[in-house]
């Protein structure tokens, strides 16, 4: 039975704009992601190990730790940054763009057709995303870092999550899931190990937040991935993916309820839209 796997993941991955959030106002974007890659990385090592995959990883390892700033290292940068001014609810809904710019990048990079329904979806999920920037509380603004710019930070995490699919299938496509997400924390954490020297922050950071991290990272993001793969092997990738347009309804809901954020109706039909 593959529906409770598939309701989990996508709690899990829309309680992560909470816990990021959490992280971002103590340790900053960079921080925050990079601890958030670290302790996944950490917590998938073992794993992999254990299945006997370390000599396909150490085989991959270029093209695994190149793909992990796509992957991981922009995007929850991107993320935590944006997270700081816009709510989890918006942040969520934009996140659901990731499949529009992966059919967009895999047409032009990989030749995949686009048939006349699917580029008419494309088109309103843009008009959803353009719909949505419009009607953010307070308007977007570029001053003094106004919500314009968290915009824009989701939509390039987004982009980069569409550049990584093709370049997975491009590259990636022999290599084991768990290698391939594996190595490509591993990249994440190595690649922002001297960003994060320069943007520590100054005081130490309360225990809650730690926590918030240490929780995106073990649980939003190795359980997470573990059930992915789980997916990804019972229902297939395309239907597994689609799991990316269930995480907004858990995280608006999370960010009702936990942090008061309001959902407003202009947010639900332009996410709609885009759906």
């Amino acid at each position: 039975m593959w529906l409770p796997d598939f309701v989990l993941l996508a709690l899990l991955w829309g309680s992560s704009f909470l816990f990021m959030r959490e992280g971002a106002h103590a340790f900053g974007p960079i921080a925050t992601a990079w601890i958030r890659v670290t302790v996944a990385a950490l917590v998938l090592l073992p794993i992999l190990v254990f299945r006997g995959q370390t000599a396909a990883l150490v085989a991959s390892w270029r093209r695994t730790f190149s793909s992990g700033l796509l992957n991981s290292g922009i995007p929850f940068i991107c993320y935590a940054y944006a997270l700081m001014s816009i709510s989890t609810g918006l942040s969520s809904i934009l996140n659901s763009t990731t499949p529009l710019f992966g059919a967009l990048i895999a047409w032009y990079w990989l030749g995949d057709k686009l048939n006349p329904s699917r580029a008419l979806g494309l088109l309103l999920g843009l008009i959803g995303v353009v719909c949505l920037a419009s009607g953010v509380p307070g308007g977007v603004s570029f001053h003094d870092g106004g919500s314009g710019f968290a915009v824009l930070a989701c939509l390039l995490a987004t982009l980069c999550y569409g550049i990584a699919g093709s370049y997975t299938k491009k590259y990636l496509s022999h290599v084991p899931s768990m290698v391939t997400t594996t190595g490509s924390l591993c990249g994440a954490s190595l690649s922002l190990c001297i960003p994060v020297l320069f943007a520590w922050p100054a005081e130490t950071p309360p225990l809650r937040a730690w926590i918030a991290l240490g929780v995106a990272g073990v649980v939003c993001t190795a359980l997470a991935y573990v059930l992915f793969f789980r997916l990804m092997i019972r229902i297939g990738p395309a239907r597994a993916m689609t799991v990316t347009y269930l995480i907004p309804v858990f995280a608006n809901l999370v960010g009702v309820f936990v942090l008061d954020e309001v959902v407003t109706p202009w947010m639900l039909i332009c996410g709609l839209i885009e759906e």
